[in-house]
């Protein structure tokens, strides 16, 4: 298919869309396994919420799979750690909402409303601090000694795995320089395997059907304040990938089913995973990738994409062979990784000419790194705010209140 032209229905798309969930497969399963979250009930989410997007954009549905948001890594990690696995996806479940919350602005006020909360000097820094703030996580990961391994064999490990996903990255061709991830983990697994440090009797003792460790949520005042401002990066994000399969499908989508639907859909995907007990879903840029390399348009592929993760989620053995995977592989990949998601914040300020010289632009990007990264927190006894969370906000309070002034050179 050379162009979009709506969406159709046929069972030869389910071969393609199985190759789309293969795309998005790597980074899909990488959030739950690095929150302690189930990586089957993350398939299952990443399916429901994808089916979910496309009823409420039935209009006109864009091509794109959702699954889980890298940017909620370090919050869920800690919400779990601090709240609970049910009181964590409470908080994604009002994540979520406040996409709805936003979905519904947007149709009182128009697009322009976001961009007015959340222009670029303020996604753009907090995007990056997302980076920054997991980058020490992932150097513990590739370089500490296990109860299998040493120091030695897990930098080694992690060595490799990095090398070989940096590599697929840069010499890959067609839809192989889209999976990285799984390249780097297969070879990082083998190696693994040759010097011993996989344990494979959770793949024996798990049965071929089960039923996902899905989790109610638990709906906790502290966890929610914590967990809902991180939603606020996500969601401008999503305008960039609405923009991109815009550009790629060559059908404005922005104007219909318009931002004010897509976003909606984002906030319903979002909350459907937090009532199950998934990590947040956001749209991938690998299988917008994979969307523009194969010309193929029709969003009914990603409803096969969806029905296959859901159908994968029931397959036992899955989690458990994703359970044996050593920490170190995964570690040496999110060593690129991290670091990649702080340079699409800085891609975000040169792309739109953030003029960094600019006084208040300086003061805004100043503070949110040091509010976010510098581990200021505000404890306002009901709720505590700090990292991501408490940049954005510092984000978005500056950028409404400081007045604009020029500097003594341009007077």
């Amino acid at each position: 298919m050379q162009k979009y032209d709506g969406y159709h229905f046929r069972l030869k798309d389910s071969v393609i869309g199985v190759q789309f969930l293969f795309v998005a497969f790597g980074a899909l399963v990488l959030v739950p396994m690095l929150t302690g979250l189930d990586a089957n009930v993350a398939l299952f989410t990443a399916g429901i919420g994808t089916l979910a997007f496309q009823l409420i954009n039935k209009k006109n549905i864009p091509p794109i799979f959702l699954a889980s948001s890298f940017a909620f890594i370090t919050p869920l990690a800690f919400s779990i750690k601090e709240w609970g696995v049910a009181a964590t996806m409470g908080g994604v479940v009002a994540a979520g909402l406040l996409y709805a919350f936003l979905s519904i602005l947007i149709r009182l006020k128009g697009d322009g409303f976001i961009h007015k909360i959340l222009p670029p000097v303020v996604v753009g820094p907090v995007i990056m601090t997302i980076g920054l703030i997991l980058s020490p996580a992932a150097v513990n990961m590739a370089t500490q000694a296990g109860d299998h391994y040493t120091r030695a064999q897990a930098m080694g490990v992690a060595f490799v795995s990095l090398l070989v996903t940096i590599f697929i990255m840069m010499a890959g061709r067609g839809i192989f320089r889209l999976i990285p991830i799984l390249f780097g983990i297969f070879v990082g697994y083998v190696i693994s395997i040759f010097i011993g440090i996989v344990d494979f009797t959770p793949i024996a003792k798990a049965s071929w059907i089960a039923i996902p460790n899905f989790v109610a949520p638990k709906f906790e005042l502290a966890a929610i304040l914590y967990m809902v401002p991180i939603a606020l990066a996500p969601a401008i994000e999503h305008i960039g990938d609405m923009l991109t399969i815009s550009h790629v499908a060559k059908e404005d989508f922005l104007k219909n089913p318009g931002l004010k639907n897509t976003l909606l859909g984002d906030g319903i995907a979002t909350s459907l995973a937090g009532l199950f007990g998934g990590p947040p879903n956001t749209t991938y840029s690998e299988v917008t990738g994979a969307v523009n390399i194969t010309k193929a348009y029709n969003p009914a592929i990603m409803t096969w994409a969806a029905i296959s993760a859901i159908l994968l989620a029931f397959v036992g053995k899955l989690g458990a062979f994703l359970s044996t995977i050593p920490t170190p592989v995964i570690g040496g990949i999110m060593l690129l990784l991290f670091g990649v998601i702080a340079t699409v914040g800085m891609q975000m300020l040169v792309r739109n000419s953030v003029d960094l010289s600019e006084p208040k632009n300086m003061i805004i990007v100043a503070l949110i790194f040091v509010s976010a990264i510098g581990g200021m927190s505000i404890d306002l006894d009901v709720v505590k705010f700090s990292g991501i969370g408490l940049g954005a906000i510092v984000g978005i309070i500056l950028n409404l209140t400081l007045p604009e002034f020029k500097r003594y050179d341009q007077q």
